[in-house]
């Protein structure tokens, strides 16, 4: 039994004998939620393989129980998870052998099923709220769980969280272990290209609520041998009138090596592009953007420059192979950066991108629970990875309807259709992608 496990057990076994007390079961809540995703990547370019014309269809279930906390000075408490994803349709010759999507079997076809459990102990002291375990998702600017395919992504260690000071949101932990969307089993940490495995990634900032229409964020990162980041940001909204506002959201990261960076295995791709010094992270990225809302209408614009030395740098484990060479399916992440789009991340080594959005919610026309949007990003000026030339670019347009219903016994249900095009002259296929997502929650108490 692993230290963890371990540590688990006994939590639980404590927590049991308390349950009787207010406010652990009263506090309690139960739900079981359903992800239905059809996903269809077309590369437009290439042979006719797998990986160039992926179709599939997978269901992934979650059950989560979220305990409240016992009574005194300290309350204890504990959360628990359980997920099942199920591939519904597309063969071998449809699924790529890359675990993106849903786990490889050994002869690369997909697996009919994956499955894992996860769980947290938690104490809650005046303002201050503490977690340990293997089911969390964190959602901060230096580090945000991905949950964009049938299972969400789900992180090991501890993290602290406070209030204690009006205003001001303290956020500190160390993070050991991360699950894949398409895995069941937990690995260390790296970023895109590294092989060797981390298991320290330290972080803390804070979030200052200087009045209620401005937010400032500084926040510090450290994956030990690969990067050191800091992070700053500020959000503010200016209210125009009942129904329009301005919203003005700037984010700046400086990211630099960390011990054995540049070293066989802790080296770093620079996300496809160029680098002054290759496997090495060095790079200063900034991006704002404007949001001006009328009513339904939503008009966004921005620009984000990152830096020539090199790209911008994210927790991935997707480069992470197992002892028999093979990937482990952890693969897929997030980051707090404008771009980050449906089928691109526009964060190579001197790329400068201009994007746009617009948003409309039917609920101004009497039909609440509808949205739909189109987004425009082109980036240019990108560092060939030789460091000559610096005329690449690329763009990508992405279409978007939601629809929540709102009553009846489907109250919550929801469905979401994207269509994501990405065309440019770099080293990424040109793509056209479909998803067609599911989505309900029944929660019990």
């Amino acid at each position: 039994m692993s230290k963890f496990t371990l540590t688990l057990a006994v939590a639980a076994g404590v927590l049991t004998q308390q349950a009787v007390a207010a406010g652990f079961i009263e506090d309690s809540k139960v739900s079981v939620s359903s992800r239905t995703i059809y996903y269809n990547a077309d590369a437009r370019e290439g042979p006719s393989t797998p990986a160039n014309n992926q179709r599939e269809t997978a269901e992934g279930l979650k059950f989560d129980f979220q305990s409240g906390f016992t009574q005194g000075v300290v309350g204890f408490g504990f959360d628990a998870q359980a997920l099942v994803g199920i591939h519904l349709d597309g063969g071998k010759g449809h699924h790529p052998d890359n675990n993106s999507f849903s786990p490889s079997d050994s002869d690369g076809s997909a697996v009919d099923e994956w499955s894992r459990l996860a769980g947290n102990v938690k104490a809650r002291f005046s303002k201050t709220e503490a977690h340990y375990g293997s089911g969390l998702q964190p959602n901060m600017p230096i580090l945000i769980a991905n949950d964009t395919r049938v299972l969400p992504q789900t992180f090991e260690g501890g993290t602290v969280t406070s209030k204690e000071i009006d205003n001001v949101t303290f956020n500190v932990g160390q993070l050991e272990h991360a699950t894949g969307r398409a895995s069941s089993n937990s690995t260390g940490l790296a970023v895109n290209g590294g092989t060797q495995e981390s298991n320290q990634f330290r972080y803390a900032g804070a979030d200052w609520k200087v009045t209620k229409d401005l937010t400032l964020q500084y926040y510090y990162a450290n994956l030990e041998d690969y990067y050191k980041q800091n992070f700053l940001g500020l959000v503010h909204v200016y209210p125009i009138s009942t129904n329009q506002s301005f919203k003005t959201d700037i984010r700046y990261f400086d990211s630099s090596s960390d011990g054995k960076n540049g070293d066989p295995g802790y080296t770093f791709n620079n996300n496809g592009g160029f680098a002054k010094n290759p496997g090495e992270v060095d790079n200063k990225t900034w991006s704002a953007m404007f949001t001006y809302t009328l009513g339904g209408n939503a008009f966004l614009v921005g620009h984000q420059r990152v830096n020539d030395d090199g790209g911008f740098v994210y927790l991935n484990q997707g480069s992470l192979l197992n002892n028999s060479g093979h990937n482990y399916g952890a693969g897929g992440a997030s980051f707090y950066l404008f771009t980050d789009a449906m089928i691109n991340s526009f964060v190579r080594a001197g790329e400068n991108t201009t994007f746009g959005q617009y948003t409309y919610d039917f609920a101004s026309l009497g039909i609440p629970g509808l949205k739909a949007s189109a987004a425009y990003l082109r980036g240019e000026n990108i560092k060939a990875t030789n460091g000559i030339g610096n005329d690449q670019s690329e763009w990508e347009r992405d279409l978007r309807v939601d629809y929540v219903i709102q009553t009846g016994a489907l109250k919550g249900f929801g469905t979401t259709l994207r269509h994501g095009t990405y065309r440019g002259d770099t080293n990424i296929s040109a793509q056209d992608q479909t998803r067609l997502i599911f989505n309900y929650t029944y929660s019990f108490m």
